[in-house]
């Protein structure tokens, strides 16, 4: 397909296609180096002089041409310097009262100037070449025909000074965009390690969350299945199978948190992100364990979305599993979930008294605590967790659901 078939639009302007295929020949020509491209206008400019016949004075008239030229030479390194002995020259040639077409060299130099210093700068040559501009036509201008020529030379003098500014002003822009691409190429960088480092911490919570709880769940049932094997067979099997379906969950969801469970495979449609639908089951497994839980839940469910149930089901299945490890046989626990249009309260309590060091225990590991910490204030929550007023543990938050911190659980 031809590319103005691919873009209807462009055949209908004429003579596109030769303005692109000039644009390609334009581009394919090779461009000039530039110390070549400088020594151009002064090169032609001392050829003139040499070759056209001098009314008087031939050699003080190539002088004064190369004077006034060979200094653009290094006009792009020393615009000041350049234009000051250009016009040093000019003055000379004024004075010796010699008009020469070399005289074009002033405004190339104004040119320059405007194009690499400041505007202040720029005014100040401008107007002193405006100075000269009225001196070579008061001294060179025919009787009766001032004003044609001090206007038109004055023209010129000012497109030089204006294209010189533009050409600066388009320098600086362009300038400004590069260095502004680049920090937001660097932003962009920053902003890109940010999120690998929230995916891992995203990934440590989670990790931490799903073989704490487990693991605990697995040395709980074992525990019990020893104490059963010879009092209680059926117990003990059925403790056994509580572990095997344990485990396989617990490997459930550390593929699905490390991204290896892929979407079309079966699990990810059998095992789907836990949320507020499986606390039943988390509450039975807990009971099993040797915990046993109530679970009461307020309020509609389904509109919520699934990070935050997910960040709900996370916060009770860390108290619960701290409190199985950490309270004697014999408690008891209670989750009470309360869901509104805007919020989500999360209340997990339990009867049993705790060691003076379980309460720190989970903030020296780095995790526990200060993981649920991290997924309330996701959510724009303040969780509370410590001893309760008639005895045992209790933890507290509430989520907001439509707060603009809210991030990834």
């Amino acid at each position: 397909m031809t590319e103005a078939a691919a873009e209807p639009g462009r055949a209908h302007r004429p003579g596109a296609g030769r303005t692109e295929r000039a644009a390609a020949v334009a581009r394919r020509i090779p461009r000039l180096p530039t110390p070549v491209w400088d020594s151009l206008l002064p090169a032609l400019l001392l050829l003139n002089a040499a070759t056209t016949p001098a009314p008087r004075e031939p050699v003080l008239t190539v002088a004064l041409t190369a004077a006034l030229a060979l200094p653009l030479l290094w006009r792009r390194r020393a615009p000041l310097a350049v234009f000051g002995a250009v016009v040093a020259a000019a003055l000379v040639q004024w004075l010796l009262d010699i008009q020469l077409p070399a005289d074009i060299a002033v405004l190339v130099a104004l040119y320059t100037l405007a194009a690499h210093s400041a505007r202040r700068t720029t005014l100040a040559a401008g107007a002193l070449v405006e100075a000269g501009v009225l001196l070579a036509c008061l001294r060179w201008a025919p009787d009766g025909a001032f004003l044609t020529p001090f206007v038109a030379v004055t023209a010129m003098t000012a497109a030089a000074a204006v294209l010189g500014m533009n050409v600066r002003t388009t320098r600086a822009y362009l300038a400004a965009v590069e260095e502004r691409a680049a920090h937001l190429e660097r932003e962009q960088e920053q902003q890109a390690r940010l999120a690998v480092a929230e995916e891992r911490a995203r990934i440590t919570r989670e990790m931490h969350d799903i073989v704490t709880h487990n693991l605990s769940v697995m040395v709980a049932l074992a525990d019990a299945a020893g104490y059963a094997r010879q009092r209680s067979p059926d117990r003990a099997d059925a403790a056994m199978r509580q572990i095997s379906e344990t485990g396989r969950q617990a490997l459930t969801d550390m593929r699905r948190s490390l991204g290896v469970l892929r979407a079309d495979e079966p699990d990810a449609e059998r095992h789907p992100l836990p949320g507020i639908a499986q606390l039943d089951a988390l509450a039975e497994q807990m009971s099993a364990a040797g915990l046993p839980t109530g679970l009461e839940v307020e309020g509609d469910h389904d509109h919520l979305p699934a990070t935050a149930q997910l960040t709900v089901y996370r916060l009770v299945q860390e108290a619960l599993t701290n409190a199985l490890k950490h309270t004697p046989a014999g408690t008891r626990a209670t989750v009470r979930i309360r869901c509104s249009a805007g919020t989500v309260t999360v209340d997990v309590a339990d009867t049993g008294p705790r060691p003076a060091t379980s309460a720190s225990a989970p903030s020296s590991s780095g995790h526990g605590i200060p993981g649920m910490r991290e997924r309330a204030a996701a959510y724009g929550g303040t969780l509370r967790a410590g001893p309760l007023p008639g005895g045992g543990w209790g933890v507290r938050t509430r989520l907001l659901l439509d707060s603009a911190g809210a991030v990834s659980a």
